[in-house]
């Protein structure tokens, strides 16, 4: 009979062993790392514009590029005038996904080089959900930018024959690391986020 001996397990049966090692490695399991979100300043209601407040928190889990899950504590806001409730997320996660927005981003702007540990369907999924939205972000930037009377808005930016989705985004929030926070952040903040029919939780936000 093959034996094998290690600290862990000592001298036993093989067949033995793989229920032992089996044990072991949930022994060893280290639990999910939990992060407390929490605002530095305080942001009016989406929906109102008025003040909002704390009415409890909620987990989220979210994935890094690494693979490793992650487990954020974020807080439950009410708003004060209609009484819609809000989740107060950090800018490195997209509502409704469950990848961090730096993995999204990777995939969108090197598709065939990449280095994210997704599955070919949810690949798929992102582009189809980029390119759905992508004009939609865009118009959505457009108008936030004319009501908060910033600078000009380049010329002929939603035409179909102007560049690139890709470019288009480019050309409103730049093209340095971290553009899809750029673009995610404000929609959000301005009530426009418009979630998709297979990441539907809730009507929060």
């Amino acid at each position: 009979m093959y034996i094998c001996s290690n600290r862990y397990t000592g001298d036993v049966p093989h067949k033995k062993q793989l229920w032992l090692l089996y044990q072991i490695t949930n022994l060893l399991k280290i639990p999910l790392q939990e992060f407390l979100v929490r605002s530095a300043g305080r942001i009016p209601s989406p929906c109102c514009g008025k003040s909002m407040s704390v009415i409890g928190t909620r987990d989220r889990k979210s994935r890094e590029r690494s693979g490793e899950t992650k487990v954020y504590n974020i807080r439950r806001l009410c708003c004060d005038q209609c009484g819609r409730i809000h989740h107060e997320l950090p800018d490195f996660l997209v509502p409704y996904k469950r990848y961090e927005s730096e993995c999204i981003e990777l995939v969108l702007t090197n598709p065939s080089t990449h280095d994210v540990p997704a599955d070919e369907s949810t690949l798929f999924r992102w582009f189809e959900w980029f390119h759905r939205f992508v004009d939609y972000w865009v118009n959505c930037f457009i108008s936030i930018v004319l009501r908060t009377k910033q600078e000009m808005i380049p010329l002929n930016l939603t035409s179909a024959h102007s560049k690139t989705a890709l470019q288009r985004i480019g050309r409103l929030v730049g093209n340095a690391p971290r553009w899809l926070e750029r673009i995610v952040r404000p929609i959000v903040n301005f009530n426009l986020w418009i979630h998709t029919r297979s990441a539907f939780l809730s009507e929060d936000s």
